[in-house]
């Protein structure tokens, strides 16, 4: 057992989640490390799967194979499900994803809710829950407290159950750098807010680690793994809302930039004589197509009683009165779907992505948005045909959560072994 090797099964894309660079491996501990991370991602893509099938597939050589399987099934990461009689050869013992001790959550932070997911090793979802909490209205301190109030909830109930939390990771709808500090977020009117220290220190440094990553990251990774198109290597999700980014996955992982700032696509300029940005731009992304922005286009006596703090209403009444045919709604959603598609034009230029997802109110939209938003695309993009850019509505549920639960598996996918 010299090396790792690199599983080669068909929709094997990789999803890498830490946001340091992994250290290769330097000695016999480190290449054990690896290659039970190989071996447990090819039971979670191809289970139910033999210890010859795993060796045959990864080229790693069976003595091994059956070295690392044991000690997953000692930790009850995978378990055997019995022979199997269909298949040439001797009958063989197949494995497949265990993982029935473990959690992992995902929290969110959003302008008016918080959100907690829990999902176990193979991604199905033991809780999701909603709190209507308006974060705009409150200083971060108190936001972090109502969250880890959620959280707690959340590892009560899978302690229950008899479940030991892995890991816990937080969406928040800004710029994350690698500390889980926020430098920015202007959906929440934040600067500057430590939000990984300040929740460890509320939650008095539990066992399990504690993580932070924008929105935008988290739904792209929720995308890549559990989403339509999940197993797309070079794919783009664009969050909607207040303000608009986008989380990037290129080659099967996440694209963050020097700083961890990649993605903030949302204050693009379009349109120079468009309406004013909060950031104090005229025409950016957010400024055409955020939530704010749609519904002052299309119910502008929407905030004849004060300023919006609540949208879900709102949206509901836009996507009432299109199913209406209402002219000037329709009519305005199609301006708003042209604007967007400039926006993924620029990103079909510049990443060449497979598929771009749009989330949250996009995709709620999404029926009467796509039409001039992929019309406009296949137009502005310089490659032909859009570069083979495919713009889709996400079909995920609290994307961010989800996919913060996602990388909160991220020690044991890379192969650590749980305490338990």
């Amino acid at each position: 057992m010299m090396d790792a090797r690199r599983d080669t099964g068909a929709g094997s894309g990789q999803i890498v989640i830490s946001i340091h660079n992994e250290p290769q491996p330097t000695d016999l501990g480190d290449v054990r490390v690896a290659n039970r991370a190989v071996v447990l991602r090819h039971v979670r893509l191809h289970a139910p799967c033999s210890r010859a099938d795993i060796a045959a597939r990864t080229g790693l050589n069976k003595a091994t194979v059956s070295s690392l399987v044991t000690e997953l099934i000692d930790k009850r990461l995978v378990r055997e499900t019995g022979l199997t009689e269909n298949r040439v050869g001797r009958p063989a013992t197949m494995l497949v994803l265990d993982g029935e001790p473990y959690a992992a959550l995902g929290l969110q932070i959003g302008p008016d809710e918080l959100v907690a997911v829990a999902i176990d090793l193979g991604g199905s979802r033991l809780l999701t829950w909603r709190r209507a909490f308006a974060a705009t209205t409150v200083p971060p301190t108190e936001t972090l407290r109502a969250l880890a109030a959620l959280a707690r909830r959340a590892v009560g109930r899978v302690t229950a159950q008899g479940r030991t939390v892995l890991g816990l990771t937080v969406g928040v709808p800004g710029l994350v750098d690698p500390s889980g500090a926020v430098p920015l977020a202007s959906a929440l009117g934040w600067r500057d807010v430590p939000v990984a220290a300040e929740l460890r220190a509320i939650l008095r440094d539990p066992e399990f680690a504690v993580g932070v990553d924008s929105v935008a990251n988290l739904a792209a990774l929720a995308e890549q793994r559990h989403g339509g198109h999940a197993g797309t290597t070079e794919l783009v999700h664009l969050t909607g809302g207040l303000t608009v980014d986008a989380g990037i996955i290129a080659a099967g992982r996440l694209l963050r930039g020097g700083r961890g700032f990649a993605g903030a696509i949302g204050h693009l300029p379009l349109d120079p004589n468009g309406p004013s940005c909060a950031c104090g731009v005229h025409g950016c992304l957010t400024a055409l197509v955020g939530l704010p922005a749609v519904v002052h286009r299309l119910l502008p006596d929407a905030e004849a009683d004060g300023p919006v703090l609540d949208y879900l209403p709102e949206l509901t009444r836009i996507v009432a009165l299109a199913r209406q045919d209402d002219p000037g709604v329709c009519s305005g959603l199609a301006e708003i779907g042209r604007h967007l598609g400039r926006g993924v034009a620029v990103l079909a230029d510049l990443l060449n992505p497979e598929t771009v997802v749009l989330g949250d109110h996009l995709a709620t939209l999404a029926p009467w948005l796509l039409p001039a938003a992929r019309s406009e695309l296949a137009a502005r993009a310089h490659a032909p045909g859009a570069g083979g850019c495919r713009l889709e509505a996400s079909t995920l549920d609290t994307a961010a959560a989800l996919g913060g639960a996602t990388a909160a598996l991220a020690t044991v996918e890379a192969g650590r072994l749980p305490a338990r």
